[in-house]
């Protein structure tokens, strides 16, 4: 595929010639900066000023002037000339001989050396040691051999001789690689070392060898088959051929295009890719040089030059017929055509992203993304061609000149809904996948109102992810979006996330209600859990009523767990004030005052009495209704006791007016139990209710955690009440007398036991409570005694210890000083360490430690003692 890489520009015609003689004809040229030299059939150098100019449109057009020419005074045509521009030196082959000329007045240098026999000579572009004031050169001889040469201004001076199998035709060297072409052979030369490597053979009859450098070490040669061989040094091809026309006249390289001239074109190839760009129609080319970075092509009678196209036009083109991957192969080595870096690096990206918008538009969704994500992409720039996903707040503009010439994505896609999806599900993978990363700086708001469109639209799943991250979408940009899709929780979700709670209640109100419908609103609990942990107390209260309207269960939740959870500790609702208002609802006000009493641990008297008073009215209704079921009924009489055994905090005796009234005996019960009136209690348990397993219970309850005297009071009690002599009924309390004193729970004074044991009871009855006291009262004894030797032995020893901290004696006189302040003591107390240390007692400030040596002494080793005995022993 074409692509137009040079401007064919005319640099000197025929007309401008020295020769009047029709017979001159160009045979080669030369260019060294703005000197342009011409070797001519009939021996002349003709030297030229050639410039570039810029006309009026625009074009560049050469303009040249002639400084002058010389004869060479031989009658063959100059085959070759080379300037070195370092040396102002031009060399020039002509009837096989090599002489130096100076480049600006073509004068010979009389005291250079000639070389004689010469079939052709080349510069040497990367000799091993570079040297400012000389050049290295390789000259092929029709002896048979290959020389380089140094040159300077006045002289060439043999360094090397290679010999070879027969005449060179052609060579081109790079350091000590000379690549050459002999009748019939391909041979890369190493002139260091001698060493050879055959290329391959080629006919001279049907194939001009012709061999150009490429890079370092890398030749370019003329092959059989109309062919271009890449070869390297070490003998190897690292690129695929390239295909010329037949006839090559020259061929040379410019970055990254290879020309190559025959007698009708000039085609241009990359070696990017190796296919032909351009071709050039040139008829009768006889010469094409390439002359640091200046392309020339000359007839015989004309020369012209190759003026590069610059590659950012060459790239535009080529983007334009959507030949993407050509377009960034070139503009990768862009570089190596001279453009600055920083230029280069912005040129560049813009290339890619030209080029991602061209796979985007051929629905190369991974092509594109990639060069979206390289070319760093302002992602609105994307955003901005799918209509009405650019939120209308933005201030985005789009680049210009524009990187794209899609109008939108309906435009694009022709209306095809499907692909319009497809287009769609692309921008949405993008934005997800830069989401958060420095690609989105300066566009939060515009990613997030699309994210949130495209959601609403394709993925609802995802909103409620995108909505409890930190959304920055344009809200009242999103509410039609959303709405018109019924994203309606979404929407809430979006308005609670900016704040504005009160908008997200109204319309999960309206969801609830039905007023609008969403199937991903999960109901009830979510404005609950909603509302129990927002810091707003006002919205708590204006759509809490709402709530235990439709659930008293779940309304009350606002409140039970707000005043669990910490994070509400700043907008705390009073519990009085929540206690009132939930008094219109009855199941609600039950949950809130048990969450306060048995999960909070409150100790106020009036949430307890409350509470209680709740349960006794639960019980009275469901005994008063006829339908009532017993074990509903047991249910609520066993919350009322749990709550009455349980708590210590109600008011005792308005509950107990209320049960004795009706009668509720076992709830009377454990009200006299906590007047501690044990015998009521116990009367009504075993009179009222007959219910002796309960008794013993009670007992128990009663007695855990008091001391044995109490706990002896409690169960004599109970026995008493079995025993009573007054009861005509006595005998039939028999049997669970004798079952409470053979409890192992129980404990009795057996004394009092023996005293109101009726005296007709036998022993046998007796026996194994008679067992099981002595047993007890045996291990009492032990246990103290035990007790009382262990006291004793301690006492013992703690007597011991401090016999011997005072058997030492210590004497005290008027020359003793104190080891801190090295004062005299001259009061009656002092302080003695462990370790002999003496100093006054406010010189010792802790008994512990030593004040001179800072020696810790442990309780075991003992402290520092005062002693008061001055001028005597102190024991």
């Amino acid at each position: 595929m074409s692509v137009r890489a040079f401007d064919l520009v005319p640099a000197i015609e025929r007309a401008q010639l020295i020769s009047d003689k029709a017979k001159t004809e160009i045979t080669c040229i030369e260019c060294c900066g703005k000197n342009l030299y011409i070797g001519t059939g009939d021996c002349l150098i003709i030297h030229y000023i050639i410039e570039e100019k810029i006309g009026s449109n625009g074009k560049i057009h050469l303009v040249s002037e002639k400084q002058g020419y010389r004869h060479l005074a031989l009658k063959k045509p100059v085959s070759q000339l080379k300037a070195a521009s370092a040396l102002n030196r031009i060399l020039v082959l002509c009837d096989n001989m090599l002489v130096l000329l100076n480049m600006f007045d073509l004068e010979p240098i009389l005291s250079g050396t000639r070389i004689k026999n010469v079939v052709s000579f080349c510069l040497n572009e990367n000799p091993i040691k570079s040297n400012p004031f000389s050049i290295e050169i390789c000259v092929s001889l029709k002896k048979k051999c290959l020389q380089i040469y140094k040159v300077t201004e006045d002289k060439m001076t043999l360094i090397r001789d290679v010999s070879t199998t027969d005449i060179p035709i052609t060579m081109c060297i790079d350091g000590t690689f000379i690549c050459t072409a002999l009748p019939t052979q391909y041979y890369i030369i190493n002139y260091v070392t001698g060493g050879v490597q055959d290329l391959f053979p080629y006919d001279s009859n049907h194939v001009r060898p012709i061999i150009t450098r490429i890079t370092r070490e890398e030749f370019l040669l003329s092959a059989p088959g109309a062919l271009g061989m890449f070869a390297s040094a070490s003998g190897t091809s690292q690129r695929p051929p390239l295909q010329w026309s037949e006839n090559l006249v020259s061929v040379i390289y410019s970055h990254p295009y290879c020309l190559a001239l025959n007698d009708e074109f000039i085609t241009v190839h990359s070696i990017l890719d190796q296919q032909q760009k351009q071709s050039i129609p040139f008829q009768g080319g006889q010469h094409l040089g390439e002359f640091d970075g200046k392309i020339f092509v000359a007839s015989a009678q004309d020369i012209y030059a190759l003026i590069p196209i610059p590659v950012e036009k060459q790239i535009q083109a080529l983007l334009v017929d959507k030949r993407v991957k050509e377009a960034l192969d070139l503009a990768q080595v862009a570089t190596k055509t001279g453009i600055d870096k920083e230029k280069f690096l912005k040129m560049y990206q813009r290339i890619q992203l030209q080029a991602g918008f061209i796979e985007f538009s051929e629905m190369n969704f991974d092509e594109a993304q990639k060069l979206f994500r390289s070319g760093r992409l302002d992602v609105r720039e994307m955003i901005a061609i799918y209509p009405h996903l650019l939120a209308t707040s933005s201030r985005f503009v789009k680049c210009l000149p524009p990187l794209h010439d899609i109008a939108d994505i309906v435009q694009l896609c022709r209306g095809e809904e499907d692909r319009i999806i497809e287009y769609k599900r692309f921008l949405i993978s993008y934005l997800e996948e830069i989401h958060g990363t420095r690609h989105t700086l300066g566009a939060h708001m515009e990613i997030d109102t699309a994210l949130v469109k495209l959601y609403a639209e394709l993925k609802p799943d995802e909103l409620p992810i995108l909505v409890a991250s930190d959304c920055a979408c344009d809200v009242g940009d999103c509410i039609p979006y959303l709405e018109k899709h019924n994203r309606h929780h979404m929407l809430a979700l979006l308005h609670s996330s900016h704040g504005d709670h009160d908008r997200a209640l109204g319309i999960w109100t309206k969801l609830i209600k039905t007023e609008m419908e969403d199937e991903s609103f999960p109901g009830v609990a979510f404005m609950v859990e909603y509302l129990t942990h927002i810091n707003n107390s006002e919205m708590v209260w204006k759509y809490a009523d709402f709530l235990l309207e439709k659930d008293q269960l779940l309304g009350v939740k606002i409140f039970i767990d707000r005043s669990s959870s910490p994070a509400q500790s700043e907008d705390e609702l009073p519990s009085d004030q929540v206690v009132d208002y939930l008094s219109r609802y009855p199941v609600a006000v039950v949950k809130y005052l048990e969450h306060l009493v048995f999960e909070c641990k409150s100790e106020v008297e009036k949430y307890h009495t409350h509470l209680s008073v709740l349960y006794l009215d639960s019980v009275i209704r469901l005994m008063k209704d006829t339908n009532t079921q017993k074990e509903e009924l047991d249910k609520a009489r066993s919350e009322l006791c749990r709550m009455l055994q349980t708590s210590s905090h109600y008011r005792i005796q308005l509950i107990l007016g209320k049960v004795t009234e009706l009668e509720l005996y076992p709830e009377c019960a454990i009200l006299y139990g906590k007047l501690e009136e044990h015998d009521k209690a116990l009367g009504i348990l075993v009179h009222k209710l007959r219910d002796f397993d309960a008794a013993e219970n009670y007992c128990i309850v009663n007695a855990k955690d008091r001391d044995l005297n109490f706990r002896k009071r409690l169960f004599q009690v109970l026995l008493s009440i079995y025993l009573d002599p007054n009861n005509e009924r006595r005998d039939s309390f028999v049997a669970p007398a004798v079952a409470l004193l053979n409890n192992n729970k129980a404990d009795f004074d057996m004394i009092k036991v023996l005293q109101v044991i009726p005296d007709h009871w036998s022993i046998g009855l007796l026996s194994r409570f008679l067992t099981s006291s002595v047993r007890k009262a045996t291990n009492r004894y032990r246990m103290t005694h035990i007790q009382r030797m262990l006291a004793r032995g301690e006492n013992l020893q703690l007597k011991s210890e401090h016999i011997e901290l005072l058997r030492d004696g210590l004497k005290m006189t008027d020359d003793k000083l104190c080891a801190v302040c090295g004062e005299r003591f001259s009061e009656v107390t002092f302080v003695r360490y462990p370790n002999g240390i003496m100093t006054h007692t406010s010189c010792a400030p802790n008994k512990y430690i030593c004040p001179v040596t800072g020696k810790l002494f442990s309780a075991t080793q003992g402290t520092a003692l005062p002693s008061v005995d001055h001028n005597h022993d102190a024991r």
